[in-house]
């Protein structure tokens, strides 16, 4: 008998690695849109695969011992945060070498050119990170929403809440966000 999602969860969260990497396997398509959402900001001429983020964000989460997932919604989320910390740390490390740093980057090899500026990006990851420090719920609604690319219906779903309260959640984070990053800049 195949295991189900909600099983696989259950048994990652208690610490089955078997069932973690199965989890991975059963949500690897969903994964791989997420990282084409993730690099969809990037300019055309970016070279960095899809397939290659995905699996960077596989690496630095499997390394992390004891990391649980009690659903399927906390795990995307925390997918979409590790690819967007890792696609950060690129365009860093690649402002660095522009600026005459000798840094090598072994594991992004590729360019990842970026629309937005090295300091818009570490501001918006910064903000989320501040919301998520102030209500976690909230900062993962923007996860699911805006990183993960999940409608409101199946944010709802996945929650267990109404379609309305995703919505006003989406709403009451956008607005704490913006003041955030308009207070910075």
């Amino acid at each position: 008998m195949k295991p189900t999602i909600s099983s696989l969860f259950a048994s990652a969260e208690g610490g089955d690695r078997a069932a973690a990497d199965a989890l991975f396997t059963a949500l690897y398509r969903e994964l791989h849109q997420l990282a084409r959402r993730q690099l969809s900001r990037s300019p055309p001429e970016a070279t960095l695969g899809t397939t290659t983020l995905l699996h960077e964000a596989y690496l630095d989460m499997a390394a992390l011992e004891g990391t649980v997932f009690p659903d399927r919604a906390r795990f995307m989320g925390y997918a979409a945060r590790v690819m967007r910390g890792l696609i950060i740390d690129h365009v860093r490390n690649r402002t660095a070498l522009k600026r005459g740093g000798q840094f090598h980057i072994a594991s992004l090899e590729a360019e990842v050119a970026d629309r937005a500026d090295e300091n818009e990006l570490t501001r918006i990851s910064e903000a989320l990170d501040e919301l998520a420090s102030v209500d976690a719920e909230l900062a993962q609604v923007v996860d699911l929403k805006f990183f993960c690319g999940f409608s409101f219906t199946e944010i709802a779903a996945m929650r267990g809440l109404s379609d309305r309260t995703v919505r006003r959640s989406w709403e009451k984070a956008r607005i704490y966000l913006h003041g955030l990053i308009k207070d910075e800049g």
